[in-house]
């Protein structure tokens, strides 16, 4: 005993080892006994659409990767991240799982966020051309009944632990600390562009200003060169903000709540509303599925912003693969200690132009009714 004692005081250092049966783990478990359900919970996917993903990242997780030991397949490395991302639990607690340290699995969690990136975002997050704009545009009038328009926009504020130096930079108008996201989606929930890393003492409008969006707007990218006629007018697509974006000839917004509205204006706001919560929803199922958004602890900041963009991509190609959503995931994406940030665009931003754009919405609505 004394000897065996000395030895531990010598030899022993505290750390979370993985267990004997956990080693063959995802070989004898996973994948031959996980069934539908098993896949849908655990990875927010179906097993053909995991493997799908795994060879699409093949090219970028090459197993002779000096990160990862000889001996870990390159599906294991990408279950490990998906695991980590969907149910958000911590390294240590993730480690014995698959028989691998917490170290591997930050390893994996952080190179398997860049390949997803760098390999499935040219297919799943990308500015769309000109033939699949007009098919937006008629997605959003079918579905949602509002007409000339390709996408609803709006920011995401996810909770982070402040930096030490930059603790200001990231408080928000709420009084907590979050990292700032801008996305945009269409008629059916997919995100198309997506631009991140902001602090969150931004405003909306500062992002928009600052995004890759705004470029694309003015370099008139976002619409047909010469733009569609909509009610006897040339008029570029629209995409659908709230009272926190700028009214631009291309960003509308509904009107100011008071008693002066008129009936035609009201009509605008409640069709404008009920289209934009195109992207609400997009973003509760977005923190549902992938609930390391609800509270990033273990992710660093330089990390945070792929990590939010791999999300967002896996997000797409879930949908775009007609994955079932699992409604219980819902429970706790909306934490009520932490409101939203709501702060409205400055007046200065404002496109006095951007005015006779609503003002033709309110004659399109008033033409066909209810």
């Amino acid at each position: 005993l004394i000897a065996r004692r000395r030895r531990t005081n010598c030899y022993f250092y505290p750390r979370a080892w993985p267990s004997l049966r956990s080693v063959d783990w995802w070989e004898r478990v996973v994948l031959k006994e996980f069934g539908p359900q098993d896949w849908l919970e655990k990875f927010r996917m179906s097993k053909e659409t995991f493997f799908f993903i795994c060879n699409q990242l093949r090219p970028g997780l090459a197993p002779h990767s000096a990160h990862f030991h000889p001996t870990l397949p390159l599906e294991k490395r990408v279950a490990v991240a998906l695991w980590h991302l969907a149910t958000n639990v911590e390294y240590q607690t993730l480690s014995p799982l698959f028989g691998v340290g917490p170290s591997t699995v930050q390893t994996c969690v952080r190179e398997v966020s860049y390949a997803i990136v760098l390999l499935l975002k040219p297919l799943y997050l990308r500015v769309p051309n000109e033939k699949e704009l007009e098919n937006m545009v008629r997605i959003f009038c079918t579905r949602w009944g509002f007409p000339h328009c390709i996408g609803a926009l709006d920011s995401l504020h996810i909770p982070i632990h402040p930096p030490l130096r930059l603790s200001a930079d990231y408080c928000n108008g709420q009084g907590w600390h979050s990292i700032l996201t801008q996305a945009t989606v269409d008629g059916l929930g997919q995100f198309w562009d997506v631009s991140t890393a902001f602090p969150g003492s931004m405003e909306n409008s500062a992002v928009l200003e600052s995004s890759s969006l705004w470029v694309l707007a003015k370099e008139g990218r976002l619409c047909p060169n010469p733009p569609k006629h909509f009610m006897g007018k040339a008029q570029k697509y629209v995409l659908l903000g709230d009272a926190t974006y700028p009214l631009q000839d291309w960003i509308l917004k509904p009107y100011q709540e008071d008693e002066n509205l008129t009936q035609r204006q009201l009509q605008f706001n409640y069709r404008l509303k009920r289209a934009h919560s195109v992207i609400e929803n997009a973003f509760l199922r977005l923190k549902a599925r992938w609930q390391i958004l609800l509270k990033c602890d273990d992710c660093s900041l330089e990390l945070l912003p792929t990590l939010i963009l791999a999300c967002c991509i896996l997000h797409n190609v879930c949908e775009a693969h007609d994955n079932p959503f699992n409604e219980e995931w819902l429970e706790g994406t909306e934490p009520t200690e932490l409101p939203k940030p709501y702060q409205p665009a400055p007046a200065t931003m404002e496109d006095g132009r951007a005015e006779q754009v609503r003002e033709l919405m309110c004659q399109y609505f008033e033409s066909c009714g209810e």
